[in-house]
């Protein structure tokens, strides 16, 4: 894609039902595959995606942008339709698929990820315009820094500084602001081109806000943290001395302080966490798709054991195209995602190990894609909140009625 798209914004319309899940998955097919081709090779350390994978470097996966429409040309097309993956639904049947193929590389390519999502919940329309012009420019990698050192992703704990400083230029209207903190396990950090950092404005629940970034600024830096897993994701820690922030790159500003900053990050996390879950689900498949190729012959104790698995792979694919269902219907509860969440997580390693159990005491080495697998599930306990956190979700959410107890 060498050329930016006239912005012409569509007219205002009912969206089409999400394609059938079966034909979405097949029309991903192809970079799913490719995705495979090159996972071990991801997997090295230093590896870059952004030169050794064509799919991600060349075509710019116009699969996996989500970008509006009226940026992106060049969309999947589904059923004779484009599909733009808008819905949380579309989003969580592609990932699926595409971490089958191998989840770091999904997490590493270029596109929005979770700062588009929370661009597109609290930007202005100049800044949905500034941010989705980037990107569909050319290849963009983006990050979303919430998490730091001490607090964990705990957004009421953040110890970034937004801080203003003189007012400028003579003008009597507020000066610019500078940016002053740590952020750390930040995916992209190294590679991207823009993202977005939460920070700490003012004290209270209500004075956390969102900042757009560009690494290109002065006193911005990232360095690449050492990984067992994802290792293609390039997980990195930010630090922040004194960086430039206009008050245009303030999210959300023309919104209420209730709506901006912390419960615009829950939003983004409730339509995040059913896309988290499928791509666990994708590695857990993937296990037990290398699982039954290797090794053909069970005893009955294993066959029963991987039917099992089968039946909850089955099962809690339903439970996360639930989640999303419900993401796109509600962001604000975001209850079933952490139920889909947790479940696909556990689920994802529980098959990876029982796999490598399955194919002996060298199954690490005389299988290293299962090996990458195994190692590559456990980051999902940790992505977008512990496992504890969304059982706290879950029991809110069941003090609040909106479960139902079986």
């Amino acid at each position: 894609m060498t050329t930016t798209p006239t912005r012409t914004p569509p007219p205002a319309r009912h969206r089409p039902p999400p394609p059938d899940p079966a034909r979405l998955r097949a029309a991903v097919e192809e970079y799913a595959q490719a995705f495979r081709a090159t996972a071990l090779a991801m997997d090295e350390p230093g590896a870059d995606p952004r030169t050794l994978n064509p799919v991600v470097h060349d075509a710019y996966f116009p699969v996996l942008l989500g970008l509006p429409p009226a940026y992106n040309p060049d969309p999947l097309i589904v059923d004779g339709r484009p599909c733009h993956l808008h819905s949380c639904v579309e989003r969580v049947v592609v990932y699926e698929r595409l971490a089958w193929g191998d989840a770091a590389l999904m997490v590493a390519a270029p596109g929005p990820s979770l700062s588009g999502v929370l661009t597109e919940e609290l930007g202005d329309d100049d800044q949905k315009e500034r941010y989705y012009t980037t990107l569909a420019a050319r290849p963009t990698w983006t990050f979303f820094a919430l998490t730091e050192p001490h607090a964990g992703s705990d957004a009421t704990a953040l110890t970034t500084a937004l801080t203003e400083t003189e007012t400028g230029y003579g003008t009597g209207t507020p000066g610019p602001y500078r940016l002053s903190g740590v952020k750390k396990y930040i995916g992209n950090a190294v590679r991207a081109d823009l993202g977005v950092v939460f920070a700490r404005i003012k004290p209270g629940p209500v004075g956390v806000v969102a900042v757009l970034v560009e690494p290109a600024r002065p006193g911005f830096t990232a360095s690449a943290l050492p990984t067992t897993g994802m290792r293609a994701a390039g997980l990195g820690e930010v630090r922040l001395d004194g960086v430039p922030v206009a008050r245009s790159d303030i999210l959300g500003m023309h919104l209420s302080a209730t709506r901006r900053g912390i419960v615009g990050a829950m939003r983004t996390f409730n339509r995040a966490r059913p896309v988290v879950a499928a791509m666990a689900l994708g590695i857990a498949q993937a296990a037990w798709d290398y699982a039954a190729d290797h090794r053909r012959a069970l005893r009955a104790d294993e066959a029963h054991a991987v039917d099992a698995l089968r039946r909850r792979l089955a099962g809690t694919r339903r439970l996360v195209l639930a989640a999303a269902a419900q993401a796109d219907r509600d962001p604000g509860d975001g209850t079933v995602a952490s139920a889909a969440k947790y479940r696909a997580a556990e689920l994802a390693l529980e098959t990876a190990e029982y796999a490598l159990g399955l194919l002996g005491p060298g199954a690490r080495l005389e299988h290293p894609l299962l090996d990458k697998l195994h190692r590559d599930a456990r980051a999902f306990e940790f992505m977008e909140g512990t496992g504890t956190m969304q059982r706290l979700n879950l029991a809110l959410g069941h003090r609040k009625g909106r479960i139902l107890d079986d």
